[in-house]
Order: C-alpha cells, then sequence, then structure tokens
C-alpha cells in the first residue's frame, strides 16, 4: 500500500481521494496561521490579496464591509473564488504572484494598492510595484509560525503546500528516497534545495497536487 503524508490537514473530501485510489494517508500541520489586529484607515483604491488566509483575516475585521466598493487583484483561483462569495469584485487574478505582479505593473500602473499579507511573505509582488513606482502600502493581516514535530514513520510520498511548510517539516525530519509532491513553483523551489525527487501540480491547487499525486503512483 502507497503511504502519504500531508503537512497539512485536508478536507474530508480532499483525503478521500486519495482513500479511495487505495492510499494510507496520515495528516500533521506543520505550520499554524494566526490573524493579526490591524487598521484599515489608510485604504487604497485597489486592494491585493495572495492567499486565502488574508482575506479569512480581512473578514473578520469589523470594518471590513466598507473595502467591498474597492477592487480587488489577488493570486489562486480559490482565493478569487472565496472574494466573490463575500461580495468583492475581482479584477484580475493569477496563480502566481509573479504573473499577478506583471499584470499589475503592464496595465494598472497609475492606480494606488493596498496589499494585504502575511509575516512570511514572498518579495516578489512589493518588490514589483516599487520598482515600476507604483503607489502602495502593506498591511500585515496574519502571523504563519512553523510547528515542525518528528515523523519516524517511512513514507512513499509527502504532500506539500507553501515553502512554510517545507521549512517546518525539514527542521526535524529528512527528505529521503520519498516522492515530495508541491502545490506550486514557489514550493518546489524550496524543496529543491532538499531533493531531486519533486512533483508539481499542474495548477496551484490542493485538489489538483493530490491528482497528481494519484497519477503519479497509478502509472
Amino acid at each position: 500500500m502507497i503511504r502519504i503524508l500531508s503537512t497539512k490537514k485536508l478536507l474530508s473530501n480532499q483525503k478521500q481521494f486519495l482513500l479511495n485510489a487505495g492510499f494510507s494517508v496520515v495528516e500533521a500541520d506543520f505550520i499554524k496561521i494566526q490573524n493579526k489586529n490591524f487598521d484599515l484607515k489608510n485604504t487604497n483604491d485597489n486592494l491585493i490579496f495572495t492567499s486565502q488566509n488574508s482575506v479569512q483575516s480581512v473578514l473578520e475585521h469589523p470594518e471590513s464591509a466598507t473595502l467591498r466598493t474597492k477592487n480587488v487583484f489577488c493570486v489562486g483561483v480559490k482565493t478569487k473564488n472565496f472574494l466573490e462569495e463575500n461580495g468583492f469584485t475581482v479584477i484580475a487574478h493569477a496563480g502566481y504572484a509573479s504573473d499577478l505582479a506583471e499584470i499589475i505593473t503592464l496595465i494598472y500602473k497609475n492606480e494606488s494598492f493596498t496589499f494585504f499579507s502575511g509575516n512570511l511573505r514572498r518579495d516578489v509582488l512589493p518588490e514589483a510595484l516599487t520598482e515600476s513606482r507604483i503607489q502602495f502600502n502593506e498591511i500585515e493581516v496574519y502571523e504563519t509560525s512553523l510547528t515542525p514535530q518528528k515523523i519516524n514513520s517511512e513514507f512513499d510520498g509527502v504532500l506539500f503546500f507553501s515553502p512554510s511548510a517545507v521549512e517546518s517539516y525539514c527542521k526535524e525530519n529528512k527528505l529521503k528516497n520519498g516522492i515530495c509532491f508541491a502545490i506550486g513553483n514557489t514550493t518546489a523551489e524550496a524543496l529543491s534545495h532538499k531533493t531531486k525527487n519533486i512533483v508539481i501540480a499542474n495548477q496551484p491547487t490542493i485538489e489538483n497536487t493530490i491528482i497528481q499525486t494519484i497519477n503519479y503512483y497509478k502509472t
């Protein structure tokens, strides 16, 4: 039986995909997300979200309704859907922050933006905006902390959904001969310093990472 470790607790339907394929699955959260207190006074005309975590934190702010009149730019289809379900208008979205930065710098460089971020965010987007002299500010709305734990069993495959999870996992464990399944290029890049056995999802979603895992072992 193929043994899979997920470095994030999956939704029951996501886990069921793997179980239906005949795999055994162990799950553990290698990172913890905590919302922060922040002020919404100085928000610009356009908003940028690069994760569902930042959307969730903003939605919990008592004045979040005031933001629904603003245009939104985001990373990820899931983030886009989550925003639209909550009454926001998404003008543009992309699979990666680098692609979103390109859209903004090419088409919207005369606009002003507020970027809602986490403490471990990558520099791609703010650097691109700064280089293009685009007016923006940044509000940190959540914190990611690493929750490393020792895994004593051997697994055929390990699922990774963020560079932070890679860092957390590698604090206590070595990537031996198992295959690492990465949700996207940035996660794969974090893995590339530790192993050559990497399979990258076609689309940066948890579901697609799971499908790639199943396809890998079935073929």
